[in-house]
């Protein structure tokens, strides 16, 4: 495997394993050697989730091999260490199971039936990493996808702001619970699992605005939106108070409690499901390289008008780009007088 596997290194080494697949109808048993990879983000997680679901259609045994603590430390995050057969070797594997050419620009995939298969990868500079490390026995280095991960600034906005907003919480509560309770039987609260960063799955906290068995009759709705998200403008499963919380973004406020846990954070990307996760390309992995966000550039960019999911993925990318503490400040501004725009609506 690369030394740094990213997103350029994360699309070759998918298409070159399934080249690999369909070349050996046969195979029975593929080696990842992990032996000079120092750094791996999102997308390369989302390569290897991608490799494990082919290998498994094809009933091929999927092996990850020296594994360093920076990747499996990557793979803990995401709760995914646990998906993989991961076999940690004090020597090096022979060359009858995987021959490394260079391992900065090339990719080695042991087999049972091919001793070598050696494809060409192109490396690419990454984000908080100067340069690599000269020994294998230097201390493992934090993983850092993304400069936001490591604010603390950030970080403490994130605590004042959700403690406030879980204030407003608290005087809002009663009056929101009464009005839902009133009109639909059910919980006052709607809990959805979502995914944070490196896709590490959480349950994201709502006022419940749609009926009790919403998620059931999901199949029923017609989808208006493209790509890997959901969206339908006359949703018939939402109640008349869910319709008033959601224009007022209301519903939302209970997520500051999801904020004050590191969960999420008070502006970052839009958080997705398991579902959206499930069927992202390898680039759109990115998005998870930083934590979601109650708000942020979907937010203030058209929130219910946006439709096309590589909308969302380019506003996205668009946040990490710029970000920086000031940028955080303007969307919060932003947002606040999206809220107070009759023609807002909610995500």
């Amino acid at each position: 495997m690369p030394a740094v596997f990213t997103v350029s290194q994360a699309v070759s080494f998918k298409q070159s394993f399934q080249d690999v697949c369909q070349k050996n109808p046969n195979l029975t048993q593929a080696i990842l050697s992990f032996n000079n990879t120092y750094f791996m983000d999102s997308s390369g997680l989302g390569a290897l989730v991608s490799a494990n679901k082919l290998a498994r259609q094809r009933k091929i045994k999927l092996i990850l091999q020296n594994v360093p603590e920076q990747v499996l430390m990557v793979l803990k995050l995401a709760d995914l260490h646990r998906l993989f057969t991961i076999e940690q070797q004090s020597e090096p594997a022979s060359k009858d199971t995987a021959e490394v050419a260079d391992q900065d620009k090339e990719l080695t995939i042991a087999t049972t039936t091919t001793h070598e298969s050696i494809f060409p990868v192109e490396s690419d500079p990454v984000r908080g990493q100067s340069k690599r490390p000269k020994s294998k026995s230097l201390a493992p280095q934090p993983f850092i996808t993304h400069p936001s991960v490591r604010s603390m600034p950030k970080r403490a906005i994130d605590i004042v702001g959700s403690i406030v907003g879980l204030g407003i919480v608290g005087v809002l509560f009663v009056p929101i619970a009464v009005a839902i309770k009133l009109e639909s039987p059910g919980p006052i609260f709607f809990g959805q699992t979502r995914c944070s960063r490196m896709g590490r799955r959480f349950k994201m906290w709502k006022f419940r605005s749609m009926v009790q068995d919403a998620e059931a009759k999901k199949h029923l709705i017609e989808n208006e939106a493209s790509g890997a998200i959901f969206k339908s403008a006359s949703d018939p499963r939402i109640t008349k108070v869910g319709k008033f919380l959601r224009k007022t973004s209301l519903d939302e406020i209970p997520q500051f409690w999801n904020v004050l846990k590191g969960e999420m954070s008070l502006v970052g990307t839009r958080p997705p499901t398991p579902d959206e996760v499930e069927i992202y390309e390898i680039p759109q992995w990115q998005r998870l390289d930083v934590k979601p966000g109650m708000t942020g550039e979907w937010q203030v960019n058209g929130r219910s008008s946006i439709k096309e999911f590589e909308d969302i993925v380019r506003l996205d990318l668009k946040y990490q780009e710029n970000w920086s503490l000031m940028y955080d400040l303007q969307l919060i501004l932003k947002t606040v007088l999206v809220l107070f725009n009759k023609k807002s609506g909610a995500m």
